[in-house]
């Protein structure tokens, strides 16, 4: 099974929990796991990753920021 991380950087910002989800919704639907990268660049640097599927996307629309944390 293929993987793909998202990362935000660079500060919150309106729509990206809504992009988040959208794009966790679409890998999953075509067979790939998700994780979110935790504290943006650093979450790389020091591996902090955590797995991204429906539950964890499920009622994000109306949240504003992001619920992976930025750097």
């Amino acid at each position: 099974m293929s993987r793909i991380a998202i990362l935000t950087g660079g500060g919150d910002c309106p729509g990206l929990n809504a992009v988040i989800r959208a794009v966790v919704r679409r890998m999953v639907a075509a067979g790939w796991e998700v994780e979110g990268v935790r504290a943006g660049w650093r979450g790389l640097v020091d591996p902090q990753l955590v797995p991204l599927g429906a539950r964890e996307t499920s009622g994000l629309l109306p949240r504003g920021g992001t619920i992976i944390g930025t750097s």
